[in-house]
């Protein structure tokens, strides 16, 4: 593993860090298990087409339109109190959608159960950040919980592929056992914190209301642009309505006495390009994992558990991210690491580009080998980068910032492939080749968002080295002897 010394740590921070991690993999294993079991609920409970997308898009909508929020409630309310109980109303929820037995109780749960996501995720980030030394640990620390959430996804496709077999509702059952497990362990090696006390200026309720009010638009509007039928119109002043909310946001928060999301933060030159290449990232890793999956199930043939197989190769970052990345950004840098990583994603992309009806598996492969590498070593540095500016107080505000854009993102990105495969494809006569033309025609997107994702990462690039960034992790060996992490 990592060869530093100051990046080891004991038996209970070990501990902590699983049981962190342990949410993340549940987060991103919980969306690929329900996107793998959509088609058989969709039978099972006679859904249309449109309340089926939904299901899907609730989670993505309860998640974009309140992670914001979620990470300034963990600094002002307390990390361990919101880590907790969201957790719980993930769990609850959860177990509700099992039961359903109709598409808006499906729809609620998964909306709720995205809500609690946006909670307790960046709740997690936080307390990684605040209770791990800054330095080697902490960057350990990140690129395993970075590395653990994209391989829950990975392995999320194949369990609920699994799962789907003995029933779909076991696709919610299942995690039910993992977070009651979680909360348990929880309540025994989250580190105790002071009751926070209250705000002395009072609260900006103004603030989060506009921010999730503007949130919750945006995300909406992103997501109407996924399902086929959705008005124009409508959604563009959706759009419309979620920018004007965002404006007001701004206005509140420099006026407010106590703003909910100071607007210095915003000052942060690397956290801001960090989040901005996430955005990118992410949306180029979904959207290319989208349209691939229409492939090999629309035009393929393939079921869901071959296609999940077939996938899985992207989630080698699982292995790689807590192995690898943490000895290339001790070496390189993490801005190095990162421009590698996107680089690599432009490779991975484009071998699919010239993507054939009749492709074998291993013409596929190493672009989806490369895509799970280079996911290793992008996604977890720009965590780090994303919050290594940022004072403690604010580090839940960090972290909500960056899953914000990550998960607008992944909106974003499949919206993109969605639109442009929907447009390429409306024009033609729906031959095998025609679709395929479509395919590749998607495919270009993230490519596109990649390359300019290049551009950004790039900016960091300048007057970067390794030996500056082990000089300042100097005072990370001095927390780490005074107790910084839990013992």
């Amino acid at each position: 593993m990592f060869t530093d010394p100051r990046a080891r740590m004991s038996g209970r921070a070990w501990a902590l860090l699983l049981v962190l991690c342990g949410t993340i993999f549940l987060e991103g294993s919980d969306v690929a298990m329900l996107a793998v079991a959509v088609p058989t609920i969709r039978a099972d409970l006679n859904l249309t087409t449109g309340t089926a997308a939904w299901v899907m898009s609730g989670y993505v909508l309860g998640y974009a339109g309140f992670t914001l929020l979620g990470g300034r409630a963990a600094d002002l309310l307390g990390r361990r109190r919101m880590f907790l109980t969201w957790l719980g109303v993930f769990l609850v929820f959860s177990l509700l959608g099992g039961f359903a037995t109709d598409g808006w109780m499906l729809i609620v749960a998964r909306f709720v159960t995205g809500v609690a996501a946006a909670f307790m995720t960046p709740a997690a980030m936080s307390i990684i950040t605040t209770s791990y030394p800054e330095g080697p640990q902490r960057d350990k620390a990140l690129l395993v919980f970075a590395g653990v959430g994209a391989g829950g996804f990975s392995l999320g496709l194949v369990i609920g592929g699994l799962l789907t077999e003995l029933g779909w509702r076991w696709v919610f059952f299942a995690p039910v056992f993992l977070v009651g497990a979680l909360l348990l362990a929880a309540l025994r090696l989250l580190p105790a914190e002071a009751r926070p006390e209250p705000a002395p200026r009072g609260y900006d309720l103004a603030g989060a209301a506009s921010a999730a009010a503007a949130m919750l638009l945006l995300a909406y509007g992103i997501v109407r642009l996924e399902h086929r039928g959705a008005g124009l119109g409508p959604t563009l002043g959706t759009l419309a309505a979620g920018l004007a909310l965002v404006a007001a946001f701004i206005l509140i928060e420099r006026r407010a006495t106590a703003p909910l999301v100071p607007l210095e933060i915003f000052r942060k030159a690397t956290m801001v390009r960090a989040d901005l290449a996430a955005l990118l990232f992410l949306g180029a890793f979904f959207g290319f994992q989208f349209i691939v999956t229409l492939y090999l199930q629309e035009l393929r043939g393939w079921s869901s558990l071959q296609t999940a197989i077939a996938l899985i190769a992207m989630g080698c970052d699982a292995v790689l991210a807590p192995v690898l990345t943490p000895r290339l950004v001790h070496r390189f840098g993490n801005s190095r690491v990162i421009f590698g990583g996107f680089l690599l994603a432009i490779v991975a992309y484009g071998l699919f580009l010239p993507v054939g009806r009749d492709w074998s598996y291993a013409a596929m492969f190493p672009g989806l080998l490369l895509s799970g590498i280079a996911f290793a070593l992008a996604y977890g540095p720009l965590t780090i980068a994303a919050t290594d500016s940022v004072a403690k107080e604010e580090q839940g505000l960090a972290g909500g910032l960056l899953y914000t854009f990550t998960q607008f993102g992944s909106a974003v990105g499949i919206s993109a492939v969605t639109a442009v495969y929907g447009i390429t494809a409306a024009g033609t006569d729906g031959s095998p080749g025609a679709v395929l033309d479509a395919y590749r025609t998607a495919l270009v997107v993230p490519v596109v968002m990649v390359l300019l994702g290049a551009a950004v990462s790039a900016l960091d690039l300048r007057g970067t080295r390794p030996a500056d960034r082990r000089k300042n992790t100097a005072p990370a060996a001095r927390d780490e002897a005074s107790g910084g992490v839990p013992g």
